[in-house]
């Protein structure tokens, strides 16, 4: 089963990512959180051509991915192999904790990009989006994306993740991702209880606020237990989700939405 989940992993990843995409842009449609304040189809159009641009990176200059570091790894060394050796606990608590520890890694990870002023400028190109919706969330730099995925191999074969960790949390970080920046409307008793397992829209948007505060909050893609745990959690916006703004203070033009600037924007000034 595990071989099966591990040869069909990409085609499982796109089917997942196309089905929720269109999920939630028909939820978006019918029940939007806000008003978007630029033509959807310019900044989806620009948004979904950044994925492509960063998916052929990606294949062109790293053929080495997450995967690939797991299946090269194969719990030889770190964290997986003492676990594995010692019968510390089930193949499925290996797999879960795993999972959790890679969470925690992009955790981490969104915080030095928020902290370090040259990644921040990579990173501050997601951020500079004018509205957040479900291509908000495919929206990032390629030498983001490129210094993500060095990372993540990095974590994968310190911890000798094994495999199906890394596929289910692939196609888990990416689902999520899709969900808590998509603009949906929740009823508020339902984000309240759901945001103790998951990052939920509403907690998400907090930090895509234009106030540097609140950007410096709700770190978390897919668990929300970080933001708690480490002191970075804001229940709600200070001005409420409606008048809130979503942005930066700079590349506030709609022409900033087009893929050309946005390539450029790490390397201008505000």
């Amino acid at each position: 089963m595990n071989d099966w989940f591990i040869v069909n992993s990409n085609a499982l990843r796109l089917g997942a990512f196309i089905g929720l995409f269109i999920l939630l842009a028909v939820w978006e449609h019918y029940q939007p959180k806000r008003p978007l304040t630029v033509a959807k189809i310019q900044r989806w159009g620009n948004n979904i051509a950044m994925v492509m641009l960063n998916n052929l990176t990606l294949k062109l200059l790293m053929p080495f991915v997450a995967i690939d570091a797991a299946l090269y790894v194969q719990q030889q060394w770190g964290l997986g192999a003492v676990i594995a050796e010692n019968n510390i606990m089930s193949n499925t608590l290996i797999v879960v904790l795993s999972i959790m520890l890679l969470d925690a890694a992009i955790y981490f990870q969104h915080r030095i990009f928020h902290k370090i002023p040259v990644l921040w400028r990579l990173h501050r190109m997601h951020h500079s989006d004018l509205d957040i919706d479900v291509t908000t969330a495919i929206r990032f730099h390629p030498i983001e994306i490129g210094l993500s995925m060095l990372i993540k191999i990095a974590v994968i074969i310190t911890l000798g993740v094994p495999v199906i960790a890394v596929v289910l949390f692939e196609m888990l970080l990416n689902l999520t991702a899709m969900f808590n920046h998509s603009n949906i409307r929740l009823p508020s008793k339902i984000d309240h209880y759901l945001r103790y397992l998951l990052v939920t829209p509403d907690m998400h948007r907090v930090h895509h606020s234009i106030n540097g505060r609140e950007t410096n909050h709700n770190f978390g893609f897919c668990l929300p237990w970080w933001d708690r745990l480490f002191g970075s959690y804001q229940a709600q916006p200070a001005l409420g989700h409606q008048k809130m703004q979503i942005g930066l203070p700079y590349f506030r033009d709609a022409k900033e939405c087009q893929v050309q600037r946005m390539l450029t924007q790490p390397f201008r000034d505000k």
